[in-house]
């Protein structure tokens, strides 16, 4: 008995010292695989963000080193900056408008691709496609030139006996055609929220409909409340990605006219590499990464009045 029993001890001991010998070789193959991004978040994002930090103290222009200068950079763009202030009020206008808008057109999209029609896949792929190439120059040079005072728009607006505006003379409408131009790019949230309308239970718009609730309510009362998570994820993406648009405003306006188009990462990029300022750019930076978190943590602290999770 006694050796049996020291027989099975022993196959135990065998048992977990290959056990652990496997789970010891697959964390190594993990962390193996995981070396790639490790070193790039250490070396591009962190090293990057603490090398801007120690930036936003100093004076440097890319031609002479670096020196210290204190809170002399904050301390212009707050009090001696009035392109800073220009910059702060374009960029929320464009947010304030365009993410709403694009939300809206991008679920009212979704419910009605959320149907079975013949051909659906196709119409899908056409209304994502704007999202994966409207970031793009080449789609910026082709909206500056839509909107051009000769460009199609106006064209097609003197054929109906209308004379179309200079909409990129004007600084409501130049920021306007921006903010069309991010609801084009609705793609990635409809499809998003396309995910969202297949989860959502039939039994409930049946017992709504059961109760006498109208398409209207049962959108209302069901849908909404149903995807507020999903509204809530698409909001703090959309209102990140707002923030950090630089490449359409750059093509089409150039921050212009009179400024009423200078969003804030252009800005930062004019003192960066049109005045060679980067350590003011680096402050800039840093109040926006501050802006932006400031932002993502008031919709994190509205959710718990709108946002209905299912438990």
């Amino acid at each position: 008995m006694a050796t049996q029993s020291n027989e099975s001890v022993t196959a135990y001991g065998v048992m977990t010292s290959k056990r652990a010998s496997v789970q010891s070789n697959s964390s190594l193959a993990a962390y193996g695989f995981m070396t790639p991004w490790m070193l790039g978040m250490l070396f591009l994002t962190l090293g990057s963000v603490l090398f801007s930090i120690y930036l936003a103290f100093t004076n440097y222009n890319l031609l002479s080193p670096a020196h210290f200068i204190g809170l002399q950079n904050f301390k212009q763009i707050f009090a001696n900056d009035p392109d800073f202030a220009a910059s702060m009020r374009a960029t929320f206008l464009y947010v304030i408008i365009s993410v709403p808008f694009r939300l809206v057109f991008a679920l009212l999209v979704a419910v009605l691709l959320n149907r079975k029609v013949r051909g659906l896949g196709v119409y899908r792929a056409l209304f994502y496609l704007p999202s994966l190439v409207g970031g793009s120059v080449g789609v910026s040079i082709g909206w500056r030139e839509l909107f051009a005072p000769n460009g199609t728009i106006n064209t097609l607006l003197q054929h109906v006996g209308i004379n179309g505006p200079s909409w990129l003379a004007s600084p409501v409408d130049a920021l306007l055609v921006l903010c069309l131009l991010s609801v084009w790019q609705f793609g990635s949230e409809m499809v998003i929220f396309l995910a969202g309308l297949k989860q959502i239970p039939k039994t409930y718009y049946e017992a709504a409909s059961i109760d006498g609730a109208s398409r209207f309510q049962q959108f209302m009362k069901v849908t909404l409340p149903m995807l507020s998570p999903i509204v809530f994820f698409n909001l703090v993406m959309g209102t990140i990605s707002a923030f950090m648009v630089f490449t359409q405003v750059y093509i089409i306006t150039g921050g212009g006219p009179m400024n009423s188009t200078l969003f804030y990462v252009l800005y930062v990029y004019q003192q960066a590499f049109t005045y060679y300022h980067m350590g003011y750019a680096a402050a800039l930076s840093i109040i926006l990464l501050i802006l932006i978190a400031a932002c993502t943590g008031l919709l994190f602290l509205t959710q718990k009045y709108w946002v209905k999770y299912e438990n």
